[in-house]
């Protein structure tokens, strides 16, 4: 027969987000658009997509210290910098929306498989890999807030950044990790119902900690005045605090992605490889918290 013969009885190859083809008895859900095994092909999927992020990350900070620079010294307009950032933001976000697209959104359909072994270990070490470069990221910025430390110290104007409100902020965001662990720890027993309820808490945590944190820079800024332009210190608390800042609302748009699919019964014992890559993620984030109170905070003060 022809290949446009719709008489056909063989049905045609489903395929992935990506339009990889997936043998039969294989399902896309739940470990990413990836070729399927058994077809004859050994080659593993790559998806553009994080590379896109990557290069709108790179875009986003390289504009910010641009404008910090040109503020500071003069020597490039500050504009350009905040058009670099513009465009690396934008950059950014639609690289991690076409990624959870790719990886999450697109397989939801095909829920109904279980996910294999290899795959699920594949998704979970490549987010220790990314995990693992991230630190990179804040490490460069650690590093800057070393050198400011080996100057004059403290800075005329050091804000009273030890409070009521960084404990509060540090707690809930702990509390959140807690609640995240014991999702997944429900979802693996096979309780969907405390599952999706910890799932739901987790995510309010995290936007109450998303609020503590604007309502933090909102006191710094309009009661002390103290800003991104209050010199080197100003630069490090609010590069890192920010970066951080991002992340987490990063991990709160992948918790609300997780809820969205929960509530559909997406995930069972066997089908939760997006939720241990974004638990890991967010208890990775949560981490980098307690050493910025160490450092930045507390290590201000001394």
């Amino acid at each position: 027969m022809g290949i446009g013969d719709s008489s056909d009885p063989t049905p045609p190859p489903r395929a992935d987000g990506s339009g990889h083809h997936v043998p039969e008895g294989q399902a896309p859900e739940e470990y990413g658009d990836h070729r399927g095994r058994g077809d004859g092909d050994d080659h593993e999927h790559r998806s553009r997509w994080p590379l896109i992020a990557a290069a709108g990350a790179a875009g986003l900070y390289a504009g910010v210290a641009i404008a910090v620079l040109g503020t500071e010294t003069g020597l490039v307009p500050p504009l350009v910098g905040v058009a670099l950032a513009v465009v690396g933001a934008a950059v950014l976000l639609a690289g991690i929306g076409g990624w959870l697209r790719e990886a999450f959104l697109v397989p939801a359909r095909d829920h109904d498989a279980t996910a294999s072994p290899e795959s699920r270990e594949s998704y979970v070490s490549t987010t220790v890999l990314f995990l693992a470069t991230d630190v990179s990221t804040f490490g460069a910025l650690f590093v800057y807030y070393a050198f400011v430390r080996v100057g004059a110290w403290p800075p005329a104007e050091l804000p009273p950044l030890v409070g009521s409100l960084v404990a509060v902020n540090t707690a809930i965001l702990l509390a959140s990790s807690v609640t995240f662990h014991y999702a997944h720890t429900a979802l693996e027993a096979g309780n969907r119902r405390r599952f999706r309820g910890l799932l739901g808490t987790t995510l309010v945590l995290g936007l109450v900690f998303l609020a503590g944190q604007a309502y933090e820079y909102y006191e710094f800024v309009a009661g002390e005045g103290f800003s991104l332009t209050s010199g080197a210190f100003g630069t490090a608390f609010y590069g890192l605090t920010g970066l951080h800042g991002f992340h987490v609302a990063l991990g709160v748009g992948a918790i609300a992605v997780l809820c969205w699919r929960a509530l559909r019964g997406h995930y069972g014992p066997d089908r939760d490889t997006s939720v241990a890559t974004v638990s890991l993620y967010w208890h990775f984030v949560d981490l980098v918290w307690l050493v910025l109170v160490a450092v930045l905070y507390v290590g201000a003060s001394v």
